[in-house]
């Protein structure tokens, strides 16, 4: 188990294997999709089938030294209903809550992650669906899908090392300040070379800002209780990726202009961005 002072550089190191791996099988996948001779395939729907019938293989794979390598401690196991299981997880869940509540930092740091990982998130959901509507064509947004995967590798790192050198929340604030230039370039974008470097952009800071996010909450919370605290972690940033795609659409319905719309997303980085800057400074790694 790694101890606190690597928190973000192994944190830095989990995200950006995952993009650096999720890019590589994705080339895979997409030449499998478009040129299925190459592999002595019949035609486009034979490749599809085969790229799904290979992740199923590079998940189990890759799996194989989570299971064989990755301890954990022993837990007295008991034969409980699902119902009761079910009732378990909701008590856990209010406890959760009020432990978070106890905690002014923890509950500073969840409030601010709320609002700026939904811009994120929002802009990872809604990125392909933009270029669309502005006429670019597929051969262009898979490129851009390719060059955020493949930046996002190093640029993971490079945080890691950012929060190792001076502390994670500086490191997060870089990431939603680029965030913010990201928005404002995106509304102002014309051409797939635009898009490419919107792509390049959103590589750079989006592997950093979750990796940093993930290392700098350990820090935060009760080590006996990490397991609670990470599943309402993640519970909140799932929850939180609801909101901005409605943003997103409400104002741009309002508005009369998708590129108009995305300017809602500012909302969001800026309020996660200040609420960031009131957590305490003695949490700090």
């Amino acid at each position: 188990m790694a101890e606190e002072p690597a928190f973000n550089r192994v944190s830095a190191l989990g995200y950006g294997l995952g993009y650096l791996g999720g890019g590589l099988f994705l080339v895979l996948s997409i030449l499998l999709s478009l040129h299925p001779e190459w592999f002595g395939l019949a035609d486009k729907a034979t490749g599809v089938k085969v790229a799904f019938a290979l992740t199923a293989v590079w998940w189990a794979i890759f799996s194989i030294p989570l299971f064989l390598y990755v301890r954990e401690r022993p837990v007295a196991r008991t034969q409980q209903s699902l119902p009761s299981l079910l009732a378990q997880a909701g008590r856990d869940l209010i406890d959760v809550f009020k432990k978070i509540r106890q905690h002014r930092a923890v509950a500073l740091f969840l409030l601010a992650y709320f609002f700026y990982i939904d811009g994120v998130d929002t802009i990872v959901i809604m990125a392909v669906d933009y270029g669309q509507s502005l006429g670019l064509p597929s051969d262009s947004l898979i490129q851009a899908i390719l060059i955020t995967q493949f930046t996002a590798f190093p640029a993971a790192l490079l945080f890691g090392w950012i929060g190792t050198r001076y502390n994670a929340k500086a490191g997060i604030l870089i990431g939603i300040l680029g965030y913010v230039l990201i928005v404002l370039g995106a509304t102002q974008m014309q051409t797939a070379t635009h898009f490419y470097w919107l792509a390049c952009s959103v590589g750079l800071f989006q592997g950093g800002i979750q990796a940093l996010s993930r290392s700098y909450f350990a820090t935060l919370i009760p080590v006996e209780q990490a397991a609670k605290f990470f599943g309402f972690y993640n519970m909140l940033g799932k929850f939180a990726a609801i909101f901005g795609p409605m943003l997103v659409g409400w104002a741009g319905l309002v508005l009369g202009s998708s590129r108009m719309g995305l300017l809602v997303l500012l909302i969001l980085f800026v309020l996660g961005g200040l609420i960031l800057m009131l957590v305490p400074r003695s949490q700090d790694v």
